[in-house]
């Protein structure tokens, strides 16, 4: 093995330029690939956490206004909801339906004696908060079943909203008072989020505000029993065939309600995300095949300049597959030295990606981790060897007498 590695030195520093060159085209193919696809990771990363990190078994219904005329009923009527359609669905889709729930949103000025602001309110159920499409919840709770029974005057702020309600810094808001049409209602929660800027009380406390008590403009239906895109559409067109019936128009009109369907867009991504990693590794392995075609050619030279070498060891009763181990570890050798040198750089770059971009909205962690090092480890392994097999076969056809007079 010593002597092995020391021929492998001796190689390696025989001809450094060529070498170096071609080393470089492995680095570079080596450096991309890392590069495609930790930035496929920060995008699974971002999927993961916006959807799959929240409940996707849901179908979420908005009320539309019919365009197709139907049982007498003329175009243009208006659908809304209310409690009735909460049963009527769970009564006639036990098998997908594990419950429901509603939103109302109501306008109005959030204010208290040291600042004021515009901003709509939405009177949600417990079960709808969730950190991926809220925000992460900074002092205090979100909305709870207590809130909801008793109808409490109680509401969750952004800390965005916090700072200009209780400044400098939101210092007290936490407990405090805010005024919202004429009602004083207590801060129980704040969150944090890049984005959101909802302010949340309990549904039950939204429909008493509401002009309209009875009517809703929204069903979020919770699955169950579904694992197939096939089950999730089941699903959809039985919920859409019951509002159909129940509000008598067209099942086909598909402007009468809007329908969707987060467990099949959910499914729908995630194999995206599979396409996607599929592409990058396609895409990388190209790139890294010119440096491999590189390394393959320098093979085949550095076997032409060896004959008289290859000669004598065959001669002196050197094995065949003693000089087929020799140019294939060689092979290897310049692969996983240069490939190495793309992996620390490649990583150094999604590092510094990763610092600078943080988790955004798209991409979300975008660096290397140890399974996907491994498995460039591993490409990198078969790759050199793929690249030393042929010369080391050729050289293996080289006859003793007819090497011993080569020049």
């Amino acid at each position: 093995m010593t002597d092995l590695a020391r021929e492998i030195w001796q190689t390696l520093g025989h001809n450094k330029l060529r070498t170096a060159l071609t080393g470089v085209a492995v680095t570079w193919g080596i450096f991309m690939l890392i590069v495609l696809l930790s930035m496929a990771r920060g995008v699974t990363n971002a999927f993961d956490y916006n959807m799959l990190s929240r409940n996707t078994a849901m179908i979420r219904v908005w009320g539309g206004k019919t365009s197709i005329p139907y049982h007498g009923n003329r175009e243009g009527r208006y659908i809304e909801f209310d409690e009735s359609d909460h049963k009527i669905v769970v009564e006639e889709n036990s098998g997908y339906v594990e419950g429901i729930s509603s939103s109302i949103s109501g306008g109005g000025k959030l204010s208290t004696p040291k600042g004021e602001v515009s901003q709509n309110y939405k009177g949600v159920y417990p079960s709808d908060f969730t950190p991926s499409r809220h925000g992460d919840i900074k002092e205090g709770r979100f909305i709870n079943d207590r809130d909801m029974k008793t109808k409490s005057k109680v509401i969750v702020i952004p800390q965005y909203y916090a700072k200009q309600l209780f400044p400098p810094e939101g210092e007290g808001a936490l407990g405090g008072r805010i005024d919202c049409n004429g009602l004083s209602f207590k801060v129980v929660g704040v969150y944090e989020s890049q984005w959101n800027r909802e302010a949340y009380i309990p549904f039950t406390t939204a429909r008493m505000l509401s002009s309209n008590q009875n009517k809703f403009g929204n069903l979020s239906v919770e699955l169950k029993n579904v694992s197939t895109e096939a089950d999730g559409s089941d699903a959809e067109s039985g919920i859409r065939k019951t509002l159909a019936a129940f509000h008598n128009f067209d099942p086909e009109d598909e402007n009468a309600v809007y329908i969707s369907n987060d467990f099949n867009n959910a499914l729908t991504g995630k194999m995206a995300m599979g396409i996607l990693d599929t592409c990058v590794w396609v895409l990388g392995i190209l790139t890294l095949l010119t440096g491999i075609v590189g390394i393959s050619n320098i093979m085949f030279v550095t076997v032409k300049e060896r004959t008289h070498e290859i000669g004598i060891r065959r001669a002196i009763g050197a094995k065949p597959h003693k000089i087929l181990t020799q140019v294939i570890a060689e092979s290897v050798a310049i692969t996983v030295l240069f490939g190495y040198i793309g992996i620390v750089l490649g990583t150094a770059v999604t590092q510094l990606l990763s610092s600078v971009i943080g988790n955004a909205d798209m991409l979300r962690n975008p660096t290397v981790s140890l399974s996907i090092a491994f498995e460039v480890t591993l490409v990198l392994i078969v790759a050199g060897a793929l690249a030393g097999l042929f010369p080391a076969l050729k050289a293996l056809k080289v006859k003793p007498v007819e090497a011993l007079r080569d020049e």
